[in-house]
């Protein structure tokens, strides 16, 4: 199959690139993404696969196309204006392909079949997972695929059914639910409060060990820069990692100082709040697409996932501040230890 860029053929006619014949979608997938990312490493990062596969895939779907879709050199690559063309066909048949599974979930009413939630991955391991039991309990015959990362999904692509950011989401044709707000402050553990003491401002603290969790979501190198102006990363971590749980795990048993949600001394581990007034709040979305939101599993998991971040219940997503010493005299429901108890502290 060639493009109609011949000369003579009409500007619009030029523009309707016939992919009708396209056998290989998945090759086309990886081509979209290759140019939402900019680089061939940046997609192969993303699609988690290995640079060499994603060359070939490019070349292949050129071939299928008969025409080249970017130029490479030392900088990069580049689309060309047949490549551009194709961008514009693809993200059509991107677009039909989603509102036909969405079609399809739709077709039945039960409450049952798949749904996937995509959540950062320190809120979905601290927060969310524990507590999915309350949905399941509820709707024993949905299954739940939770994929933490902190990266961002796109709900319009549909990356996931529903998606929860610590950064409000840009795409327009996605509905949004602001849930709450998290704030992030400084902790230790017990064990390196008493080897080391507990720094009571920012000038103690760079004299200390710190570790940083380092993720797309976190903004973590601005704030390091907001926080320790004139201080390189290497001047003050000792430790640093893309994933919450390493982050949590190397803190409680007292690797250094991290910076946690408030929250984080109910989940049962030795983490003590520190007196800094170094303090970083995120605002928690929570978008789905507008016709994924009218299937019965999706609304249930929507509405279950409001009130899981329900800030009359649970304060520590409150707009305000509120100190991890005055959240027991603010928080009414039960105790959430049960549910975090596997994240003890005690003979590690």
């Amino acid at each position: 199959m060639r493009l109609v860029l011949e000369r003579g053929v009409p500007q619009e006619e030029r523009q309707k690139v016939a992919l009708g014949s396209l056998t290989d979608w998945d090759a086309a997938r990886i081509f979209l993404e290759v140019v939402r990312s900019g680089s061939f490493r940046s997609a192969a990062e993303r699609l988690d696969l290995s640079i060499n596969v994603v060359r070939r895939r490019i070349d292949d779907f050129e071939r299928q196309i008969g025409t080249t879709l970017f130029t490479r050199n030392v900088h990069g690559t580049r689309l060309t204006d047949e490549g551009s063309l194709v961008v514009s066909a693809v993200e059509r048949m991107e677009a039909a392909s989603f509102d036909l599974l969405r079609a399809s979930n739709s077709v039945t009413n039960s409450v049952s079949g798949e749904v996937r939630v995509a959540i950062t991955e320190g809120l979905g391991t601290f927060w969310l997972a524990p507590r999915l039991v309350e949905f399941q309990q509820s709707f024993p015959n949905i299954l739940v695929d939770l994929h933490c990362a902190m990266r961002s999904a796109d709900v319009s692509r549909y990356e996931a059914d529903v998606a929860i950011h610590l950064s409000r989401p840009a795409a327009l044709d996605v509905k949004l639910v602001r849930l709450g707000k998290m704030h992030l402050m400084f902790f230790a553990s017990q064990k390196y409060i008493e080897t080391y003491g507990a720094p009571k401002t920012a000038d103690e603290l760079v004299k200390h060990r710190l570790v940083m969790q380092v993720a797309d979501q976190t903004a973590a190198k601005e704030t390091f820069e907001s926080w320790f102006p004139g201080y390189s990363q290497r001047d003050l971590l000792v430790m640093k990692t893309n994933v919450s749980s390493a982050n949590y795990w190397a803190v409680a048993n007292g690797a250094g100082i991290g910076v946690f949600p408030t929250y984080a001394c109910a989940l049962g581990g030795k983490m003590i709040p520190l007196e800094i007034e170094l303090r970083r709040p995120f605002d928690i979305w929570l978008s789905y697409h507008p016709g994924s939101g009218r299937i019965p599993r999706v609304r249930h998991m929507i509405d279950w996932l409001v009130e899981a971040f329900n800030p009359a219940k649970f304060p520590w997503f409150k707009d305000e501040f509120i100190h991890p010493s005055e959240l027991k005299a603010v928080y009414k429901g039960e105790s959430l230890t049960h549910l975090f108890g596997g994240f003890s502290t005690e003979g590690r």
